[in-house]
């Protein structure tokens, strides 16, 4: 299969479904993967960036390795909203190794705390955030106070998640 013809053949969750089905649990069809959301042109990145999210899903065990590299993607300049919220969605699903904990916290409390994020991102990096908060307890208060301080302003989306990360982190 020529997967990156593939991937700008169609946008659409069901052809981003079937592309993961695909790849399944195979990890040379995941690498082929990875390769073309890290190093693809804009519009390759932005729609294997749903397919990478959907595969870490249904098969977090393949992240391991790329788990870096996404995380450096994710803040390069100009990158597509689509990589950072699928690689922000992805960091929900899998263990952050303890070496990368700092910069993933580091990012998403940027991320929740940045007025231009859209809502999604904003949301699921509450959720990362609330993950490692359980392991890093010293973080519980600090996260608690950002998210009471946009609760006022913010989309019914933002507070039904934000209940539920709340929730999570209280003594």
């Amino acid at each position: 299969m020529d997967l990156e013809a593939e991937i700008l053949r169609e946008h659409s969750k069901l052809h981003a479904e079937r592309l993961a089905d695909w790849v399944g649990s195979d990890r040379t069809r995941f690498k082929r993967l990875m390769g073309l959301f890290l190093r693809g042109d804009y519009r390759v990145t932005q729609r294997s960036a749903w397919v990478v999210s959907i595969c870490a899903e249904n098969h977090p065990e393949l992240i391991g390795p790329y788990l870096q590299r996404m995380i450096t993607k994710m803040q390069e300049p100009g990158v597509h909203d689509a990589v950072r919220r699928n690689v922000v969605r992805i960091l929900q699903f899998v263990e952050v190794p303890e070496r990368l904990l700092g910069t993933v916290a580091t990012v998403c409390f940027e991320y929740l705390s940045s007025a231009a994020q859209p809502i999604a991102v904003k949301a699921f990096s509450m959720i990362v955030l609330g993950n490692i908060a359980r392991k890093e307890p010293g973080m519980k208060r600090e996260l608690q106070l950002i998210i009471e301080q946009q609760l006022p302003y913010a989309s019914a989306g933002f507070r039904s998640c934000a209940r539920k990360v709340l929730k999570k982190i209280a003594p």
